[in-house]
């Protein structure tokens, strides 16, 4: 057994060798280079010039799949699987938990106010809008961090990040907010070097594995990891959060972020890290233009 894992991990880094040069190619540069005239950079100029790299990667990769299609993650590659999926989603596992989140979004805090006198619009319709860099606290907030924001702000205790309760009503604000597009902003240097180290993140290996992100869902997308379809990076954050069968509930993207770095025999990061933040920024930046789909079921 020990000598079939060894030959499988083999396998694998030859793979993910042969991914090094497209993937620096997309990588780019991921330090932010001092600016001698700050108010004249296009900060949001400069990230879509790597939206459009990351987009014709992956057009190349899979030219039969329609842009709109990554919304669904490895179902929009796989058609064996795409057709179980579907059959799950005429009744999908997560219609309990974005009941029972609406009970929370719309039950009052002890000074009678509820979730919707913290968020625009009363908190429905707005999760493409999520997550943004504040420019007055100088961080990316995401959802569920401002779940927890409001309910501090009106004198509740944060609930626990990851699963449960808050993974319910940021699943409940999904919902409401379905077919709604990304457009998230990068508007100054501040928020820029957010992003940045966000795209480190991605490209950088960690663990004993020694995996980045790119590695699995970059180049090797659409590839077989034991009985597992790699899905492409490319519009993961839209349906969050998910439903995962090996999970048995949902879980919103920090919980999956802190699993694959499990995966890969890293030390997980706190959910909420500022480092899972500007992940998370990074990758729904590469998102934009599609739509909210979450929550989803995924395998």
């Amino acid at each position: 057994m020990k000598t079939k894992i060894t030959w499988c991990l083999a396998i694998i880094s030859i793979m993910i060798l042969s991914a090094c040069s497209d993937s620096e190619t997309l990588k780019g540069d991921t330090e932010v280079q001092p600016a001698v005239q700050a108010s004249t950079v296009n900060y949001q100029q400069k990230v879509n010039q790597d939206v459009k790299r990351f987009r014709e990667f992956f057009a190349s990769k899979f030219p039969n799949i329609e842009l709109e299609e990554f919304v669904n993650g490895a179902y929009a590659i796989d058609a064996a699987t795409r057709e179980q999926w579907l059959e799950i989603e005429e009744f999908p596992p997560y219609e309990i938990p974005v009941e029972e989140g609406q009970e929370f979004f719309e039950a009052p805090f002890a000074n009678g106010k509820t979730y919707a006198d913290c968020f625009e619009n009363g908190g429905i319709g707005i999760r493409q809008n999520f997550p943004y860099f504040d420019e007055k606290t100088n961080q990316v907030i995401t959802l569920e961090l401002a779940i927890n924001q409001c309910r501090e702000a009106n004198g509740e205790q944060p609930l626990d990040y990851g699963q449960g309760e808050l993974a319910s009503i940021s699943a409940y604000m999904a919902n409401e907010s379905r077919d709604n597009v990304f457009d998230i902003k990068v508007n100054s240097e501040a928020a820029y070097k957010a992003y940045m180290a966000g795209k480190q993140f991605f490209y950088s290996k960690r663990g004993q594995l020694n995996f980045a992100c790119a590695d699995c869902h970059l180049k090797i997308s659409g590839s077989l990891l034991r009985a597992d379809i790699l899905s492409p990076a490319i519009g993961h954050p839209t349906g969050m959060p998910v439903y995962r069968s090996n999970w048995g509930e949902l879980g919103t993207i920090g919980h999956r972020y802190r699993e694959c770095n499990k995966n890969v025999r890293a030390e997980p990061l706190d959910y909420q890290s500022e480092s899972y933040r500007n992940l998370e920024f990074y990758q729904t930046v590469m998102s934009n233009g599609l739509v909210v789909n979450g929550p989803s079921s995924r395998k």
